[in-house]
């Protein structure tokens, strides 16, 4: 880290996250730094340098872009083309992925690269624990070394300072969006902005809540900050939903300029702001919005999307000066998770490997989107190798509706654009399609080429 200090300071002209990728490359070129050698933790070296994690986090996306550096969620950031050992356990998959004509593309399916054998392995390890940890009820500190094993899986995010003790255990993410509504929202009618299109887990979460749920355009970057503003004010609203890593469903993802336009618009108006991670399976590109706003981010993610989702583990991050209240909600509501499913999600989220399973895991979803791609890339498709599912914005002549019915009759399931906008709102004829790593490639491949076909051959040409 003195190194990349001193040679930063060197730098005398131009941004400064070119300045840190500059530092960096000058330690590699000088032999500071060697291939497989670990990088400084973002929030580190953003202390060190006296800049922000964001600016930190842009260099070192910048370099993995172009090869210099390798990084793993939870393991760190390397220096490239030599990867560390990961663990001397290697864990054999055990489930094939079928040949057939029925391809269903509703929700992400993961391919088992070994995660099978470990939680067996976890499950095992789990059965020799203290007899009182099954006769007892857990204790207020029970849960901190699960919490603790948790900040490492949020490594790959840029969530300002963050102890244990801002994590709630929840299960799954969809309740940890609940239990972050449940500790927002005030009065009998409050108002949460989504995405025009959305998770629709937001909308179900407000309505349970008795909440009106409005939606917010937006454009090619995510949420339009001017329509965000009027929206707020309008409306008096409370909360905004986002997904800006891996937008779900389109795919987006929100730059960092855009964000911080976004966070002003947040604390000019008094909303908080909830962002739901679950699909990031790399590293973060731009700063959260819960280091944005550090007393009114919310910060929402799970390993359902990564390696199982079969456990229902999902986490909340609450602002430090909200932390108590995320705590009480939960503990009022079901007096948080089970203790020993706490205890395997410590086992597994400590574990080298497991790190190494979801490299795995993303270079497994990385070969069916690029079947995806290379059959229908000469359509309107937006997609990311890191992101199992893509969005395909449908050609003239198509309605998505009569699409994904003519697709079914295919034997290929996909999910219309109307699920992810508000019953009252206006959706784009587009459709998407998740990776379903169950099914074979060539079982993959086939269906991509019969959506193909149905594209090649519109029923009709919509009048404009």
């Amino acid at each position: 880290m003195d190194t990349i200090s001193r040679l930063y300071d060197l730098q005398t002209a131009g941004p400064k996250y070119r300045a840190v990728a500059e530092a960096i490359r000058g330690a590699i070129d000088g032999g500071s730094l060697g291939q497989g050698d670990k990088l400084p933790p973002v929030r580190d070296l953003a202390w060190t340098l006296k800049i922000t994690p964001g600016t930190v986090a842009r260099a070192y996306t910048i370099l993995t872009d172009e090869g210099v550096l390798e990084a793993s969620v939870g393991r760190g950031t390397f220096v490239a083309q030599r990867r560390r050992a990961r663990s001397g356990v290697s864990w054999p998959a055990n489930h094939t992925a079928q040949d057939t004509d029925q391809v269903r593309l509703f929700t992400p399916r993961i391919p088992d690269v070994g995660q099978v054998a470990m939680l067996h392995d976890a499950f095992a390890r789990l059965a020799g624990r203290p007899p009182e940890d099954l006769l007892n009820y857990p204790s207020a500190q029970a849960f901190a070394p699960a919490r603790q094993a948790v900040l490492r899986w949020l490594e790959g995010a840029v969530l300002g300072h963050v102890a244990n003790e801002d994590i709630v255990l929840s299960h799954g993410g969809q309740s940890a969006i609940s239990l972050v509504m449940q500790a927002v929202l005030e009065g009998p009618r409050p108002v949460v902005m989504v995405e025009e299109l959305s998770y629709p887990g937001f909308r179900r979460a407000a309505e349970l809540l008795r909440a009106e749920v409005v939606a917010v355009p937006m454009d090619g970057q995510g949420i339009v900050p001017t329509a965000l503003e009027e929206i707020a004010q309008r409306h008096k609203a409370q909360l905004l939903c986002t997904s800006p890593e891996v937008h779900n469903p389109t795919g987006i993802c929100t730059p960092e300029a855009r964000r911080e336009q976004i966070a002003d618009v947040a604390r000019r108006n008094g909303f908080h702001v909830l962002e739901d991670d679950c699909y990031r399976l790399g590293m973060a590109r731009a700063p959260s919005y819960r280091a944005l706003l550090p007393d009114q981010g919310w910060h929402v993610s799970s390993f359902s999307k990564c390696l199982t989702p079969s456990l229902r583990v999902g986490f909340a991050v609450a602002p430090q000066s909200r932390r108590a209240d995320l705590r009480r909600t939960a503990e009022h509501g079901f007096f948080g998770l089970a203790l020993p499913l706490a205890h395997l999600t410590q086992d597994i989220l400590t574990r080298d490997e497991t790190y190494g399973l979801m490299d795995k895991v993303r270079e497994a979803f990385g070969a069916y989107v690029r079947i995806a791609v290379n059959t229908l890339g000469g359509y309107d498709l937006r997609w990311h190798e890191d992101v199992p599912f893509l969005w395909l914005t449908l050609p003239d002549g198509w309605r998505a509706s009569t699409f994904v019915q003519t697709a079914e009759a295919e034997g290929v399931q996909l999910r219309n654009a109307d699920e992810f906008a508000l019953r009252d709102g206006q959706a784009p004829h587009a459709v998407r399609l998740a990776i379903n790593a169950h099914v074979s490639h060539a079982s993959f491949e086939a269906a991509m080429q019969r959506l193909r076909h149905l594209l090649d051959h519109p029923p009709e040409r919509i009048a404009v």
